[in-house]
C-alpha cells in the first residue's frame, strides 16, 4: 500500500485521467495534438502510481491536456473532471525567497 492509497484526491485523479483516457481512445477523430493528450494522461496515471504528484507538474499536465483537446466538446466532461481533481491539490507550496517575478 503507497501513501496514495490513503489520499483521496490521488484516487479522484486516478479515476478522472483513466476516464478521460478511456474517452479519448473511443474519440474517433483525428486531431494534431492527440498524442500529446494521450502522453500527459499516462504522465499523469503514473504520478498517482508514484505517491503524492508535485502540483507544479501535475497542472503543466492539465494545461498540455486541455490545449490539447480543450475545444473537442466530446471530451469537455472528462476534461473538467481531472480539472478538478487537480484543483484539490491546491496551490503549489512557495520557496523560501522565491516569491513571484
Amino acid at each position: 500500500m503507497t501513501g496514495s492509497d490513503n489520499d483521496p484526491r490521488v484516487a479522484q485523479l486516478r479515476t478522472a485521467v483513466s476516464r478521460l483516457r478511456r474517452e479519448l481512445a473511443a474519440y474517433s477523430a483525428e486531431f494534431p495534438d492527440r498524442g500529446i493528450a494521450e502522453d500527459e494522461l499516462a504522465a499523469l496515471a503514473a504520478m498517482t502510481i508514484d505517491g503524492t504528484p508535485e502540483v507544479p507538474r501535475l497542472r503543466r499536465s492539465l494545461l498540455l491536456i486541455a490545449g490539447a483537446i480543450g475545444s473537442m466538446s466530446a471530451l469537455s466532461r472528462g476534461l473538467t473532471d481531472v480539472r478538478r481533481a487537480v484543483e484539490s491539490f491546491g496551490e503549489p507550496r512557495r520557496q523560501p525567497g522565491k516569491g513571484p517575478r
